[in-house]
């Protein structure tokens, strides 16, 4: 249940407890005698009702409809081929992305689907976190070039809750990244919301230098989806030449003008476009006199772009995004980047001292031979089939400390593998009956790494992960020593089980 608490007397307000929602504080704001606070609901969400749309793909010409289905909790998004015999299923996952060329595609098993950037950045701006996305076609439509018919589409199709908590990444330290060429930059931020700042910079004197905001995603509908791309008029030939934008019109993008064309130029872009050569009106700015819909729309599609190919990472993302010069090819490295760092942290294990240990230190010297002062884990806290995970609390009484910089006190990295070892040792013999009676030699360790110190005072978490089955008394594990979120040490393990003498 939760209550709202008065200003000016002790008096309780009770609201009433919803079972099919998390909520988090939003927002505080008082109104005569009694606080007022605002929540949001942090459920995962889909949508209520089929719904589809048909149009024409950008690159590949072909007419394609789309239906969008509602999905059940915890199955993401994700496209299927129905036009496939085999009817694929290709998950919105930034580890599938392929072509990058003017648009953003993913592959699996052979099958692809194109430019999907549009609509991605719409269900992830509209809270959509499971959704079964059918195209009979390799190209979603590009519609008109923005995104204001997909957001149609979604609140055509309703939005309701379910019973799964949304999932989210919380940008907790500054993440960069920077192009090859170093000409594209991006900065991760941590943030309480979600938003982002762009900047775009041509040469061209019709777009120049232009920045775009997103503050937060509430304003995603009016201010950045009715946002059309782009495309520079001397650019259109050699486009058609690479093969791409059969589907181009003038009603799908925004042509700027930035070269003055001779009558075969022009009527060579006439014909591109399937009209008359009187229809075309090619003058300094943008073809045929089309009026932008904001001041800075190209840096605003930018923008969007961004946020469908980052939504491709697979998690809603809390942080400051700042954007320069960003591309498709850019924007999803980035994405598999964040995806990367998300993933390591998912693995991190969670120490929770009110928990009772699995083992403490009386169960582990059941198990290991060893003995003061070289028993160097405290309690294991979990297991699993093929994994332990082991913590050890470093205080500042440590025999080593005493000698390895003395002034400035650092575990020595050589004991922290030994103490991965002795973990691994649990995690070997855990299966075993009367693992007592068996020890652990090990035999090669191999690709270490030693990341960060471990000082006096910290809590020293000790991860082995199984690699393969144990065979004629071998076996090789991975092991990975945390403090906190921090990776101290890395190792592969080669270890063997023996009977004790």
């Amino acid at each position: 249940m939760f209550y709202v608490l008065g200003c000016k007397n002790s008096d309780l307000f009770r609201l009433r407890d919803n079972k099919r929602a998390t909520f988090f504080l939003f927002s505080c704001r008082c109104r005569k005698n009694v606080v007022l606070l605002q929540f949001i609901m942090t459920k995962q969400k889909t949508i209520i009702k089929e719904v589809s749309i048909e149009g024409v793909g950008l690159h590949s010409g072909k007419k394609s409809r789309v239906t969008l289905r509602p999905a059940e909790a915890n199955k993401g998004i994700f496209f299927k081929r129905i036009d496939l015999a085999e009817q694929t299923i290709i998950p919105a996952d930034a580890s599938l992305v392929g072509d990058t060329a003017r648009g953003t595609s993913l592959e699996k098993d052979g099958a692809k689907i194109s430019t999907i950037e549009h609509l991605m950045a719409s269900l992830r701006a509209n809270e959509i976190d499971n959704v079964e996305i059918d195209v009979d076609c390799e190209e979603v439509p590009i519609l008109d070039g923005s995104a204001k018919y997909w957001v149609e589409l979604i609140k055509n199709a309703g939005i309701e809750e379910q019973t799964e908590d949304k999932k989210f990444f919380e940008i907790k330290e500054p993440i960069h990244f920077l192009s090859e060429d170093g000409n594209t930059e991006y900065w991760a931020l941590p943030s309480d919301d979600f938003s982002v700042s762009c900047t775009i910079d041509f040469s061209s004197k019709l777009i120049g230098t232009q920045l775009a905001e997103c503050k937060s995603l509430a304003s995603y509908n009016e201010e950045i989806a009715p946002c059309r791309t782009f495309v520079f008029l001397s650019e259109i030939m050699m486009l058609a030449q690479l093969n791409l934008i059969k589907g181009g019109d003038l009603d799908n993008a925004i042509i700027f003008v930035d070269k003055i064309l001779n009558d075969e130029e022009k009527e060579k872009i006439a014909k591109f476009f399937n009209k008359d050569i009187n229809d075309i009106k090619v003058e300094q700015g943008v073809l045929n006199n089309i009026e932008l819909r904001f001041y800075n729309e190209p840096a605003r599609h930018k923008l969007l772009d961004f946020i469908g190919d980052l939504s491709l990472a697979g998690t809603n993302i809390k942080g400051h995004f700042i954007i320069k010069r960003p591309g498709h090819t850019t924007n999803t490295l980035f994405a598999k980047k964040i995806q990367k760092i998300m993933e390591e942290n998912n693995n991190i294990p969670v120490y929770d001292p009110n928990k009772e240990p699995v083992f403490d230190i009386m169960g582990i010297r059941k198990r290991l031979p060893h003995r003061f002062p070289m028993l160097l884990i405290d309690k294991i806290i979990e297991v699993g089939k093929d994994y332990v995970v082991g913590l050890k609390n470093v205080t500042g009484n440590e025999d080593f400390f005493n000698g390895h910089f003395p002034e400035e006190p650092v575990m020595p990295g050589v004991l922290i593998v030994e103490a991965l070892g002795q973990t691994g040792g649990m995690l070997v013999l855990k299966d075993v009956p009367e693992g007592e009676k068996y020890n652990t030699y090990f035999m090669k360790f191999e690709d270490v790494k030693f990341r960060n110190k471990v000082v006096p005072g910290d809590t020293l978490i000790l991860k082995l992960v199984q690699l393969g089955p144990i065979r004629r008394g071998i076996v090789t594990m991975k092991g990975t020593a945390y403090v906190g979120n921090r990776v101290c040490v890395e190792a592969t393990l080669m270890a063997m089980v023996t009977k004790a003498e």
